[in-house]
C-alpha cells in the first residue's frame, strides 16, 4: 500500500519531478518565454469594481474572457483588468494585453491588433492565435460598451 513505507513516496515524488520537468521541456519548446511567465504570473487577473468599460466574450473554441477598464484623466486607460476560464495561452493574452493597455488613449487601444498582441508575447504557436482574436475582441467590445 502507498505510503506504508518512505520509499514508495520517494518513489512517487521522483516520477511527480520527472513529469514536471518534461511538461516544463515541451511547454519551452512550444511557448516563448513571455507567453509561460504571463500564463504562470498572469498581470492584472481579477475582476474591477466601478469599472468604466467591460466586457465578456465567449471565444468559438469556449474560453470566455472578461475585461475592465477605468479611465483617467483625458480618457487614458488608467487601469485594466481581466478574468477567463480559458487555457495558458487565453491568460497569457488576456495578462499581456492589460500591460499593453495601460496608458493607451481609446484611439490607440482601438488600434491594437492580435497580430501586435502575438507578437508582444514573443509568438504564440497557430493553433493559439485564437486566444489573442479573444483578447482584443473582448477589447472592442469593452471599448464599445463604456458608459
Amino acid at each position: 500500500m502507498i505510503g506504508e513505507s518512505g520509499g514508495d513516496m520517494d518513489e512517487l515524488d521522483s516520477l511527480l519531478d520527472e513529469l514536471e520537468r518534461k511538461i516544463d521541456q515541451e511547454e519551452r519548446a512550444r511557448y516563448s518565454a513571455r507567453v509561460i511567465d504571463h500564463a504562470r504570473n498572469p498581470r492584472n487577473l481579477g475582476r474591477m469594481e466601478r469599472a468604466e468599460a467591460s466586457a465578456v466574450v465567449k471565444g468559438w473554441c469556449g474560453d470566455t474572457m472578461e475585461l475592465y477598464l477605468r479611465l483617467g484623466p483625458g480618457g487614458r486607460i488608467e487601469a485594466a483588468a481581466f478574468m477567463t476560464d480559458g487555457c495558458g495561452s487565453t491568460l497569457a493574452c488576456g495578462s499581456m494585453l492589460t500591460v499593453i493597455l495601460q496608458g493607451k488613449s481609446i484611439d490607440e487601444a482601438l488600434r491594437i491588433s492580435p497580430q501586435e498582441l502575438i507578437a508582444a508575447l514573443g509568438g504564440l504557436p497557430a493553433d493559439s492565435a485564437h486566444c489573442a482574436e479573444l483578447a482584443v475582441k473582448t477589447l472592442r467590445a469593452a471599448l464599445a460598451n463604456r458608459g
